[in-house]
């Protein structure tokens, strides 16, 4: 599972880069220290996608520790992008498809 959750992730890099929604500079520290989920009070998905779930789901691969059985990030998506869904239909399906890897769902 570990090498399909790397290659998903990898896919969700370049994807997140093809459509301009990729940051070459990090938030503060202060928006990285949000504790509400996605941290949606101080970053947009796309820098909460970029500079927090990637680079954790990332060491815990390297680290060969357990991955969350728990993610639902498509549902938070789906509403942060609706108005955008014709664009943004590729990146929202590979997300629905890191859940369901995730979760061990088909």
């Amino acid at each position: 599972m570990s090498d399909v959750v790397s290659a998903l992730l990898d896919q969700l890099e370049t994807e997140l880069k093809q459509q301009q929604l990729w940051s070459d500079s990090s938030p503060d520290a202060l928006a990285m220290a949000s504790s509400l989920p996605f941290c949606c009070d101080t970053l947009r998905l796309e820098q909460w996608l970029q500079f927090v779930f990637l680079p954790k789901l990332r060491f815990l691969l390297q680290t060969r520790r357990p991955l969350p059985a728990k993610v639902s990030v498509l549902p938070y998506a789906q509403e942060v992008f609706k108005t955008q869904y014709s664009r943004l239909g590729p990146l929202l399906s590979l997300i629905a498809r890191i859940d369901r890897a995730l979760t061990g769902e088909p």
